[in-house]
């Protein structure tokens, strides 16, 4: 199979600070025009903050808009701060984020990842995406928590879990990456899936990129 780039559906941040920064210029433009008396160092300190915020947007539409690239070796994961990757290979399953409801599974826009091995996973990412990963999927833990009949342990523990994780490869995580490592296994066990990718991040419906998925990791084996 070709390799699929998959792009942000939403618009790049740094767009609205270009359009917002050009607005207030003119603006500006038009209002000491009318106004020949206004205070220059007032002007010239709005027309330095503009031009900054016009500099920060310029930077900030420069940056990639791919999120995700699925190639036949592996799924990447990108984003201005970092990303993380994991081979097909690594791949134990892939499939839809749910909570059970009375008995009832209720999907969630949430697409789950159970990885074979941990390690790999853990040395593609730096803290920075670890802290993001633990951020952004912290309702979904605490939501699944609340569903289950039996929480095997406590919430708080779950979530703050920071002991050392020690690899398959006899590694020691500590720190984000430790809890990251820890998180995952609690994950699992509540949810059936080691970390999650919102549908927010997609360009298609959760079941298009599962299927998608699937069928690389499908040639894979």
């Amino acid at each position: 199979m070709n390799s699929v780039y998959i792009q942000s559906p939403h618009p790049k941040p740094g767009a609205y600070l270009i359009w917002l920064s050009l607005l207030a210029i003119f603006a500006l433009g038009l209002t000491v025009f009318t106004f020949p008396d206004i205070n220059g160092v007032a002007v010239g300190l709005l027309l330095l903050a503009m031009t900054t915020v016009l500099l920060i947007g310029i930077k900030l539409n420069q940056q990639s808009p791919i999120t995700f690239t699925l190639t036949f070796m592996h799924l990447q994961y990108h984003s201005p701060h970092g990303g993380w990757l994991t081979r097909w290979q690594n791949v134990a399953d892939i499939g839809r984020a749910s909570v059970s409801t009375q008995g009832w599974h209720k999907p969630l826009p949430w697409i789950g990842i159970r990885l074979k091995h941990y390690d790999e996973f853990l040395d593609s990412i730096c803290p920075r995406i670890a802290s993001q990963i633990l951020m952004e999927q912290r309702g979904l833990m605490i939501m699944a928590y609340k569903r289950a009949d039996n929480p095997p342990h406590d919430i708080e523990d779950m979530l703050f879990d920071d002991k050392h994780y020690v690899g398959e490869n006899g590694k020691i995580n500590k720190g984000l990456l430790a809890m990251l490592a820890n998180r995952m296994r609690y994950n699992r066990e509540l949810m059936g899936y080691d970390f999650f990718i919102s549908e927010d991040l997609l360009d298609r419906p959760a079941d298009d990129f599962i299927g998608l998925a699937r069928r690389f990791l499908a040639q894979a084996r």
